[in-house]
């Protein structure tokens, strides 16, 4: 019997759903650059509910206690007396999510005597580090690719509502008004902007591609250019700093990793490269920005917009500057668990576990740590001895 301990955010306030908005999902046949969708043998849940909360368990109850196993699902990840560290002394896999991540840090790695697997039900393994998983032989795994369009759509919506001022006018609504001229004195159209992207991977790129039907004139920051037939078909323009892309277009969106390199790349010194008036997106996370600098920059308008789905710390506490700052469309880190990409990576979660206990190989593109040594795509996104790790975007900044 292996035990595993699963860290799920809470459920909704009003009580797990009983009824959804919608039947049914799309059905997707594979991710756009041709990897297959999550293939595990069977789901035990309904596409399109609600999976990444407790009550939702990612749908893995029935699959592990049929097979023996002892399934503990908690929100309780911080602090000495949290569910989490309780139970982690003889837990064999833990999993979280990114958007309620289980910090596993190399203390918690080394009290976890029989721990063999952290995993990622998302995409993104900065939350643990991996130079202690290595040290310890534990396999770190995340569901690549399984939210990464999801994350691209919410760049666009808040490109959207940033720059077409949607959230004070729909507030004008929900208080009763109508008032026209103060919902559209800070409403421009997209169409004709510049706008930019920092790293060009799965998620830049396909932010890329969507913001093309506006007619936007586009830019992308990379270490690594993408191919020319693909520059040619979007009519991007290739940046080599961050300096150079800022100065030129009217939207930044932030889709690199977290790493030493790129902690707090938007600062005091870094924002006054950008143009006046200009709209930030970071769906990425939450440290890539200085924290006082992004509210001095919207008070002062060097930054006419913000628009953040992730944070630091998360949860956030109710004083954290980027709830009352003006002119901001921040999220509680949702751009990535839609109901959609929930089916997902609760299906690619399961996939990895049936491979782990059934000893068949966990494929490459889910793999970021194995036999004490980066492996898969941790391999090409992830450097030895760097705690702080990243995402799938960070093979593009690697050095």
């Amino acid at each position: 019997m292996a035990k595993i301990v699963c860290v799920l955010y809470d459920d909704p306030v009003t009580g797990y759903p009983k009824t959804y908005a919608r039947d049914d999902l799309p059905v997707l046949e594979a991710y756009p650059d041709g990897q297959s969708l999550p293939t595990p043998r069977a789901i035990d849940f309904q596409p399109g509910t609600l999976l990444g909360s407790v009550s939702g368990e990612l749908g893995l109850r029935k699959y592990l206690e049929s097979n023996g196993h002892q399934l503990v699902v908690t929100s309780s990840k911080d602090g000495d007396n949290s569910v989490l560290d309780r139970e982690l002394h003889d837990a064999e896999i833990v999993i979280s999510q990114p958007f309620w991540p289980a910090y596993m840090t190399a203390e918690r790695i080394k009290k976890a005597k029989r721990l063999k697997m952290i995993v990622t039900a998302g995409i993104g393994s900065d939350h643990t580090d991996l130079q202690a998983a290595m040290d310890h032989g534990v396999t770190v795994a995340e569901v690549t690719y399984c939210n990464s369009n999801s994350v691209a759509e919410h760049v666009l919506m808040t490109t959207l509502a940033l720059v077409r001022n949607y959230l004070p006018s729909n507030q004008w609504v929900l208080k009763g008004g109508w008032n026209i001229a103060d919902c559209v004195s800070r409403s421009y159209d997209l169409e004709g902007m510049h706008v930019g992207t920092v790293a060009a991977g799965r998620i830049g790129l396909r932010v890329l591609r969507l913001l093309k039907p506006f007619g936007t004139k586009l830019h992308y920051l990379d270490r690594h250019r993408l191919p020319a037939s693909v520059e040619a078909e979007l009519g991007l323009t290739h940046h080599s700093s961050l300096e150079s892309l800022a100065k030129v277009c009217d939207v930044v969106t932030l889709n690199c990793p977290l790493h030493p390199e790129t902690e707090h790349m938007i600062n005091a010194d870094s924002l006054k490269h950008f143009k006046r008036g200009a709209y930030l997106i970071n769906t990425a996370r939450g440290k890539l920005c200085d924290r006082d600098a992004i509210a001095a920059a919207l008070e002062s308008g060097q930054l006419a917009g913000y628009g953040g789905d992730v944070w630091f710390p998360q949860p956030a506490p109710a004083d954290h500057p980027w709830r009352h700052m003006p002119h901001h469309g921040m999220t509680p880190h949702i751009s990535g668990t839609s109901l959609s990409a929930q089916t997902r990576y609760a299906a690619g979660t399961r996939e990895i576990l049936e491979c782990y206990f059934e000893n068949r190989p966990i494929r490459n593109e889910y793999l970021i740590v194995q036999n004490g040594k980066l492996a898969g795509v941790g391999a090409h996104s992830y450097s030895a001895g760097n705690a702080t790790g990243g995402s799938e975007e960070a093979a593009r900044f690697k050095k």
